[in-house]
């Protein structure tokens, strides 16, 4: 095969959603793969089973006050969270303002945070219109599903 067209096969191959090419004949054998050779899986690891000297203690005694504090700031207030694992910004671009502030009062829609996530920002809007109480996170921190971002008012 000569160079101009292998380097036909080349260029096809990038300008299409193709990711791996073979062409095997009786002279030659041509492979052209594009994108990681490795695909990388995240696991959380299991929980450490609980001793048994913590297990045998009083339910009073493992329940600690931040715990109880926490249920009766969720019952009070509703909580964002994130809908994906990720990274979080509070401005839409590192020499911008922030998105929103504590105290400030957001319309059903406006943009809370982006949360970034395999190079792709997605962003986070209020449901309804309510007062931001508390940003739980900071600017580019890491973000797991489910997690709080913001506890609001709803108004």
């Amino acid at each position: 095969m000569e160079l101009k067209d292998l380097k036909s096969l080349i260029k096809l191959v990038t300008e299409t959603d193709i990711t791996e090419f073979n062409l095997e004949t009786q002279e030659e054998k041509i492979h052209i793969k594009r994108g990681p050779d490795k695909e990388f899986i995240q696991v959380a690891a299991p929980l450490a089973p609980v001793p048994a000297a913590i297990s045998a203690l009083p339910v009073a005694a493992k329940v600690a006050s931040p715990t109880a504090d926490a249920a009766v700031v969720d019952d009070k207030y509703d909580i964002v969270s994130s809908p994906m694992v990720g990274t979080v910004y509070r401005k839409p671009s590192p020499d911008a303002a922030t998105f929103v502030e504590v105290g400030d009062i957001v319309e059903a829609g406006q943009t809370l945070c982006l949360v970034e996530a395999m190079k792709l920002f997605n962003e986070i809007e209020a449901e309804f219109k309510c007062k931001i109480v508390e940003i739980v996170k900071d600017d580019a921190t890491p973000v797991e599903f489910g997690e709080t971002l913001f506890l609001v008012e709803r108004l």
